[in-house]
């Protein structure tokens, strides 16, 4: 794919990309797509899986209690707990605001251990990534499950296509975590401000309306993935039947929010 080789311009000092469909055909691929890249928050969509697995096998239930007083796992997976953006520390009650958490995931991470009696980056590793082929991808022991795995395009590309056809989770599954959770909340997409409404689902961020976004104008309102302050996202746009994975290893800004967009309409367009 041409438009993948628009990664070139970005300013960075090395970047990776790929797209893939759901059968897990890989479209095009540019750059070093073996390249380890910390992920930063797109750490979140794999630790949210996991949490799905643990959920099918029993483990958890998405409406037990967890987090602070009156929050579910649910809330926890979409932002809606009340916790704090990196602290724990209580900021609203639980279901009245969209407060992108890591703390949060962080609070998930220790809830799935304690009900799994399995450390949660092993877990992660058992439920995820082994079964994927993931062997490039780490989370460490202790490390945050809200932003601290690390990955290549390559193994990424592999999660794209689980994502878009499920055989580690019941689709019904993936289909509820790609679905709105608590319509109408307002709040702050990190790196592009308030957004109202700010949907999100299980672990994934939807697209919907949203403006400004990290996203392409182009992309379908039922786009839904992840971005991360490492300079790195993962979509993917069930209308276009692709997913698009991009890695780089500058810290995201300006230069991303400029960058990123046209990239993903060039893809699209000739998807």
């Amino acid at each position: 794919m041409q438009s993948l080789a628009l990664i070139e311009n970005w300013p960075v000092p090395t970047a990776a990309a790929a797209v893939v469909r759901a059968d897990g055909t890989v479209v095009g691929t540019h750059g070093p797509t073996e390249h380890r890249f910390a992920l930063a928050s797109v750490t979140k969509p794999l630790a949210a899986y996991a949490v799905l697995v643990a959920y099918e096998e029993g483990a958890v239930e998405l409406d037990e209690p967890a987090g602070p007083e009156g929050s579910t796992v649910r809330h926890l997976l979409a932002h809606t707990s009340g916790l704090a953006f990196d602290e724990h520390r209580v900021m609203s009650p639980a279901g009245t605001r969209r407060l992108y958490s890591n703390a949060g995931f962080e609070v998930l991470g220790d809830h799935v251990a304690k009900a799994t009696d399995i450390p949660f980056a092993e877990y992660l590793r058992q439920a995820v990534l082994e079964p994927l082929g993931m062997g490039s991808t780490l989370l460490d022991g202790g490390a945050s499950p809200a932003k601290d795995g690390v990955s290549t395009v390559d193994d990424l590309v592999k999660f794209a296509a689980e994502v878009q056809a499920p055989r580690l989770l019941d689709p019904r599954t993936v289909a509820e975590a790609m679905s709105v959770v608590q319509p109408g909340l307002k709040g702050v997409l990190p790196g592009y401000g308030h957004q109202s409404p700010n949907d999100w689902g299980l672990g994934f961020e939807i697209r919907d309306s949203k403006s400004p976004h990290w996203t392409g104008s182009s992309s379908s309102p039922r786009t839904f993935g992840h971005f991360g302050q490492a300079g790195t996202f993962l979509w993917v746009d069930p209308d276009a039947g692709a997913a698009c994975v991009a890695l780089a290893d500058r810290a995201f800004g300006p230069w991303a929010v400029e960058a990123w967009p046209p990239f993903t309409d060039a893809v699209l367009a000739e998807l």
